[in-house]
């Protein structure tokens, strides 16, 4: 089968981020400097990089910490108008204690603030598909279970 022959296929954006938690549960969101909501840690995967190590980099680069990402939580189908197909994978970033926050630096300019939020508190922060992906990672966390999401719905 040549090229020209091959039935079309999706080339999704892959994006990957993590989120953190403190001992109450609070999750951790950051304001993007070119976004209009809060959003959580990360970014686009890049030619030849995993997930995971796309989180890792992300992390590091946004908010100047390097940490071990942990387990996968959730893999979200997001297709976005303007933007195409996109796959989103969220993983554990663990606590957010006081250490992590105390290193936290915004060099790069892309992150202007960090902030615990309240898990109900959610929507204040976000647009709903993303409020729905954090909800839904969040009972991943909870559960030890991996789910597999559509526009931040879990199935």
């Amino acid at each position: 089968m040549t090229a020209n022959e091959m039935p079309p296929m999706a080339t999704p954006r892959v994006a990957a981020g993590a989120l953190f938690f403190n001992n109450e549960g609070r999750v951790l969101l950051v304001r993007p400097s070119y976004k209009k909501h809060w959003d959580i840690p990360g970014g686009y995967v890049e030619p030849g990089e995993s997930p995971r190590s796309a989180a890792r980099r992300e992390i590091l680069e946004e908010l100047g910490i390097d940490v071990e990402v942990g387990s996968m939580l959730l893999v979200d189908w997001a297709p976005a108008e303007g933007e195409g197909d996109k796959i989103l994978f969220v993983f554990d970033g663990g606590i957010w204690g006081q250490r992590q926050a105390e290193h936290v630096n915004f060099s790069d300019g892309e992150i202007v603030e960090a902030r615990l939020v309240d898990i109900p508190d959610l929507e204040k922060f976000t647009p709903a598909r993303l409020s729905r992906r954090i909800r839904a990672a969040t009972t991943a966390r909870l559960t030890g279970s991996p789910r597999y999401a559509e526009h931040g719905a879990a199935s």
